[in-house]
């Protein structure tokens, strides 16, 4: 780590509130390679138990920034409209994960690369209603996640519902499981025999398919196909923060968008580049296993990248309607006014 000339002392503070996933990778790696060549800004990030806690800690003004889901981020936004959208965090992201009880009705290809999101999976979980008398649940990492309209979308495209928490007349139910508690969620569920299944962000479908207690079923970037790949997580920023930290965010944002490039880099050189990414990334997320970071960034599967991280009004837009149709998100937002393009960098798209 190189190291600047300039004292934290004389540096403004930005914090940054995070959910340990591979969607908020791009903020570890330039807190742990850039922090120190900051001249401006004084970096630092704070990891989260939960979407609900960290909701809670950036709208009462405990960190300058936060690292969110879409439409958590626009339900944040219609009722307490203090902060803007100022880049993004990574495009595509996430994966349907299903047990061993509802792969033996889809019969997965070996290969990740082949596992599409075609009838199959969709079928499996109308069989496994008539099996058990009731929907199967499907676990999500907040019943206002990008994950959330991903499988609407898919359900919907293979003539299925999804229950929102509830519901005997759907085809599976959304439930909220934390993250970091989504593999022992399928594990505990497996173990009883019981069908199981989860939508989250990488690298949690990975974790289980390397532990070998689930199967990554398919990635969203083929259920949502967008240029670049689809929103996903997204940064924002209080207004008190653009108000008054402007100059050092502008910063911490840049370097957001070069470790996204760095990532990207070593994907391209796997080996020991990768090997770095990931002992970096497991300084603050031990539980990632090495093997599940760099299978989630494996560049020949390309589902999760981390260039072109500007906001983009079409693409948070296509999520929005989206999650107002399927009954996600309560209300449309003026996105206009919840977008903050100032912040763009040329560095993240070259």
């Amino acid at each position: 780590m190189i190291c600047s000339t300039t004292s934290a002392d004389e540096r403004t503070p930005i914090s940054a509130a995070y959910i340990p996933l591979a969607d908020h990778y791009a903020g570890i790696i330039a807190y742990e390679k850039y922090r120190d060549q900051m001249k401006k800004a004084e970096f630092s990030i704070h990891r989260m138990k939960s979407w609900p806690l960290l909701r809670g800690y950036f709208l009462d003004g405990m960190s300058d920034m936060a690292f969110v889901m879409s439409p958590l981020a626009m339900d944040m936004y219609s009722q307490s409209p203090i902060f803007r959208w100022v880049g993004q965090m990574h495009r595509d992201g996430n994966a349907l994960a299903i047990n061993d009880i509802i792969n033996s009705y889809v019969d997965l290809p070996e290969k990740r690369i082949d596992r599409k999101p075609n009838p199959k999976v969709a079928d499996a979980y109308t069989r496994v209603k008539e099996s058990l008398g009731r929907p199967s649940q499907v676990g999500v990492p907040s019943l206002l996640a990008t994950h959330m309209v991903v499988l609407y979308k898919y359900l919907k495209e293979h003539g299925k519902t999804l229950g929102i928490g509830t519901g005997s007349e759907h085809d599976v139910v959304a439930v909220a499981v934390p993250p970091p508690k989504a593999p022992a969620f399928i594990q505990r569920q497996n173990i009883k025999g019981v069908a199981a299944s989860f939508e989250q962000s990488l690298p949690w479908a990975d974790v289980v398919e390397t532990q070998k207690f689930g199967h990554v079923a398919w990635y969203s970037k083929d259920v949502m196909p967008w240029p670049n790949g689809h929103v996903e997580c997204i940064a924002l920023a209080s207004d008190v923060a653009i108000k008054n930290k402007r100059e050092a965010l502008k910063e911490v944002i840049y370097y957001i968008h070069q470790a996204g490039l760095d990532i990207e880099k070593a994907r391209e050189e796997g080996g020991d580049a990768m090997k770095e990414i990931a002992a970096m990334v497991r300084r603050h997320i031990p539980e990632h296993n090495e093997q599940a970071i760099i299978q989630s960034l494996r560049k020949d599967l390309d589902v999760i990248n981390y260039k072109n991280l500007n906001v983009e009004i079409a693409g948070i837009k296509m999520i929005m309607d989206l999650a107002v149709e399927g009954e996600i998100l309560r209300e449309l937002i003026d996105l206009d006014q919840f977008t903050d393009d100032s912040f763009a960098t040329k560095i993240t798209i070259q």
